[in-house]
């Protein structure tokens, strides 16, 4: 059974004593491959240096919303360099993030416009971050419109709705470890609403372990749990809900 998480930062530093164990466990697990995601200039030269160490590691570059007020000015020509490197197979984690607000709103929208421009220009898929901030982000991709290959929302914690509205616009919903949690109704609602065509798993480790692990570090091996759930939620067997989801991981990214 094959495994993709889409969503990952392996190059923080709570992976710093016992990376090399962490990067053994993917051939062990049948990974496909992982996408190792930016979230800051500096940041995402750090995706991408660790990126190209190993052979299953893809990265992200991009700047998330809480660093949007310490965006240098000149962050996409940057962007343009890095991106010379194959290794890069998406812009982001970009977005709006309106429930901790450490960049003015603002900011926040100018800069996740900025790079959802850069992303058509580039002809790049984009990886969205949106907490609190459904309407606005979908104004802005809808008005802006998206690359060839759209995109995914990435830990989606919205409702059904909303989901629906995100796929019609060309992207996949974001599934992680909050689906495994016992009162997200809500979620598994998405996951029935929008389908298996429509879904990428992603494990935002080191963040939002599933149930299982929860309270713990997560990491990429424990994309298992949110591929057992969707098979649960679905009806499906689970070597089918795995490799469709690692079918369309390689569809967006292309890695």
């Amino acid at each position: 059974m094959r495994l993709v998480d889409t969503h990952a930062h392996l190059h923080f530093h709570q992976f710093e004593k016992d990376l090399d164990q962490i990067i053994k466990k993917l051939d062990s697990h049948k990974f496909a491959f992982v996408v190792n995601v930016g979230i800051d200039v500096e940041d995402s030269k750090k995706a991408l240096a660790l990126s190209e160490k190993y052979e299953k590691l893809y990265c992200s570059i991009g700047i998330h919303p809480h660093e949007a007020g310490r965006a240098p000015e000149d962050f996409l020509h940057t962007f343009e360099e890095l991106l010379k490197n194959k290794k890069v197979v998406a812009i982001g984690e970009c977005g709006l993030d309106y429930y901790r607000m450490l960049s003015p709103k603002e900011l926040q929208r100018e800069v996740f416009e900025k790079q959802l421009k850069f992303a058509k220009d580039v002809d790049m898929p984009l990886i969205v971050h949106i907490r609190d901030a459904y309407e606005d982000a979908y104004e802005i991709l809808s008005r802006v419109g998206l690359p060839t290959n759209g995109g995914v929302v990435h830990a989606f914690s919205a409702d059904e709705e909303w989901a629906l509205k995100f796929v019609e616009l060309g992207m996949y919903i974001g599934i992680g470890g909050p689906i495994t949690y016992p009162n997200n109704h809500t979620l598994r609602r998405v996951v029935r609403v929008v389908g298996i065509e429509n879904i990428l798993i992603e494990t935002d480790c080191p963040y939002l372990a599933p149930q299982p692990v929860r309270g713990k570090r997560n990491e990429p091996i424990y994309v298992r749990f949110v591929v057992e759930e969707i098979a649960k939620i679905l009806d499906m067997d689970i070597e089918d809900v795995a490799e469709t989801t690692v079918k369309n991981a390689e569809e967006l990214f292309k890695p």
